[in-house]
């Protein structure tokens, strides 16, 4: 298939890339590299710098390039940063969506693969969060997220577009040669790794006092590979669809950092500090829906694995992509 990959520059949308070209796939990267990398972006895929925002160049490209589908990355993704811009959020992650959309109409592109995020359901009413869960979410990031899951329904319904919308949480790992380089770095394992580099003196644990075995917030961490190979068993989908991804886990911020300490072998101090605002204990997808209906299956359930991929990869670019 010829794949049109909207944020491929980014860090899911670089390895997706990667592995799209591995199984075959001809791909192009649209991107315009205000958080992604040019040098993140594989050499056997063909890349247009642009903006979703400017509805001319979205149309452009793809009527030009005419796809069989779309996969589409691009988007602010800071809850923070979206509590104090929510402008940016709306307009990054809505309007720039809709930009797409159109485009894809207009140039009879039937299918597109959304990645979104469990941020869009907020403070779950039970844990594991599957997909049957009321959609709630507390932070413009969510929210905007979330939006744009409606409009896919409604121009599926109306326009017959084909959709797959997966939603999870921390991606993490790497591969040999792509991995995660965020110009402003709020996840965990590489700051901690920042540490063991000795880019950073500590890494800073916010909130001892939960109600979990050790005190800290527990996540569900996805290795970055599985996640592009639920992107890929999306475009094969006979119907639109969300589906929630994790690994059915989750590991504590004391228990990434122990783990982190174990495979680089150095001591990475911390620091521990008040809750932040609007964090909730434990956060954790069911994946029950993609396995049974698209036979997904994750590879790296271990924490450790996703670790030693995410060092390699740092120790090979400590600097990360330079740009």
């Amino acid at each position: 298939m010829k794949i049109f990959v909207a944020g491929g520059a980014g860090y899911i949308g670089s390895i997706c890339v990667e592995l799209l070209l591995d199984e075959g796939h001809e791909v192009i990267v649209f991107d315009n590299l205000t958080e992604g990398h040019r040098s993140a972006v594989d050499e056997r895929a063909a890349f247009i710098g642009g903006d979703l925002l400017r509805r001319e160049e979205i149309g452009g490209a793809l009527r030009e390039t005419r796809p069989d589908a779309v996969m589409h990355f691009a988007a602010s993704a800071l809850v923070g940063e979206s509590m104090e811009n929510p402008s940016k959020y709306f307009r990054n992650n809505v309007c720039a969506g809709i930009n797409l959309l159109d485009g894809m109409l207009a140039a009879g592109v039937p299918r597109l693969v959304f990645s979104s995020t469990c941020a869009t359901f907020g403070p779950p009413e039970r844990i594991p969060i599957d997909e049957t869960l009321p959609q709630r979410p507390i932070n413009p990031y969510g929210e905007s997220k979330l939006i744009f899951e409606k409009v896919l329904r409604w121009y599926g319904e109306i326009h017959g577009l084909l959709f797959v919308a997966l939603r999870y949480f921390n991606a993490a790992g790497a591969t040999d040669k792509f991995g995660e380089d965020h110009r402003c770095e709020t996840h965990l394992i590489p700051n901690v790794l920042k540490v063991a580099l000795g880019q950073k003196p500590q890494v800073e644990i916010y909130g001892t006092d939960y109600e979990t075995p050790d005190g800290t917030c527990i996540r569900d961490y996805i290795h970055i590979l599985d996640l592009a190979r639920a992107h890929i068993l999306a475009l094969e989908a006979e119907q639109s669809a969300f589906y929630n991804l994790g690994t059915g886990g989750g590991s504590s911020v004391r228990e990434v950092i122990d783990a982190c300490r174990r495979v680089s072998g150095h001591e990475i101090p911390v620091m521990e500090k008040p809750r932040r605002a609007g964090d909730p204990p434990r956060l954790i997808a069911a994946s029950e829906k993609i396995k049974r209906e698209l036979g997904w299956r994750p590879q790296f359930e271990n924490l450790h694995a996703i670790i030693e991929s995410a060092w390699r990869w740092h120790q090979q670019f400590p600097s990360g992509y330079g740009d």
